[in-house]
């Protein structure tokens, strides 16, 4: 398979935006051109890799590999570039809004490393609810924000004019399910479990996996409504429930009495950081910031982080 890698760049544009027309608005090309670049991108991988509708554009499963594998190359070559810059000078304030786990876990570890490097950069922090989080970025209060997104149904949210959208984790949702409850994890009917499914704020990522889950016949109605992970594990743990938790909320967490499981079906989470572009004005400071966020994503392994005590 002899694969151009700048096509990978127009497969993303679409996998993130959702439609021919959206992708090439963000990469300033014809949508001829983008139609051109994905028509030779399934010509060299020989599949199909986007299923046009009249909503927009999705990606097949051959699509989504490809586009993982290009999210990996844009990840990589952010670290080098960011090597390559060096100590540079930045200087400004850049004000970033993001969810608990993120801050918590991939943000503040760092910020004593990234004080150290960047003397005269100052990076402001503000945590919040996701339509809060991006009323204050359309208002310019914010510079940058951190999203969270269910991998399944990303591609059907439109950006605002003029902003992008740039990748920084994808990681499994879990089954946490009262400890002994689930013998094994094989065949598992997320329609058919013992306990009710535990209802979260609705514009939480796990709230639309919940949603795809029910239209699809794998969950029913929610008892309680939770915002912090830790309530819900609480919650498992007491027998009220079952939740769906991102990979990232769970580093670090220890909390008896309950079990963390991967379940085929749940799919992933996407983490994003969305902002306004600003391509025309040259070393920004939330260039470096987004550079940061991207590289501290990156070294974040969703497979060898600490799993939660049962």
């Amino acid at each position: 398979m002899d694969i151009d890698p700048r096509r990978l760049r127009v497969l993303l544009a679409v996998a993130r935006t959702g439609g021919i027309l959206a992708a090439a608005d963000e990469l300033r090309i014809t949508p001829s051109a983008v139609s051109q670049q994905l028509n030779k991108l399934e010509a060299e991988t020989g599949h199909a890799l986007v299923v046009r509708t009249p909503k927009g554009s999705s990606l097949t499963p051959a699509g989504l590999a490809i586009a993982e594998a290009g999210e990996e190359i844009e990840r990589a070559l952010s670290v080098a570039l960011g090597r390559m810059q060096g100590g540079a000078t930045v200087e400004g304030v850049v004000k970033v809004g993001a969810f608990t786990s993120f801050v918590r876990t991939l943000v503040i570890p760092r910020l004593p490393e990234w004080r150290s490097q960047y003397p005269q950069l100052k990076i402001q922090i503000v945590e919040d609810d996701f339509p809060v989080l991006m009323r204050l970025l359309r208002q310019q209060q914010l510079d940058a924000v951190v999203v969270e997104l269910d991998s399944t149904t990303a591609g059907q949210q439109a950006l605002g004019a003029g902003m992008i959208e740039q990748p920084l984790l994808d990681e499994p949702w879990k089954l946490v399910v009262p400890s002994g409850t689930l013998i094994a994890t094989e065949n598992v009917n997320l329609g058919r479990l013992p306990l009710p499914w535990l209802g979260v704020e609705p514009s939480a990522a796990n709230a639309s996996v919940l949603d795809r889950l029910r239209r699809t016949g794998g969950a029913a109605e929610t008892v309680h409504q939770y915002q912090e992970t830790l309530t819900a594990l609480a919650l498992v743990a007491a027998g009220e429930g079952v939740a769906i938790v991102p990979t990232l909320a769970l580093a670090g967490v220890v909390q008896d009495g309950v079990d963390v499981l991967d379940v085929p079906g749940l799919g992933t989470r996407r983490i994003v950081l969305r902002r306004f572009d600003r391509r025309r004005t040259a070393n920004l400071p939330v260039d470096t910031v987004a550079r940061l966020l991207r590289e501290s994503a990156a070294a974040f392994d969703t497979r060898g982080h600490r799993e939660i005590a049962t």
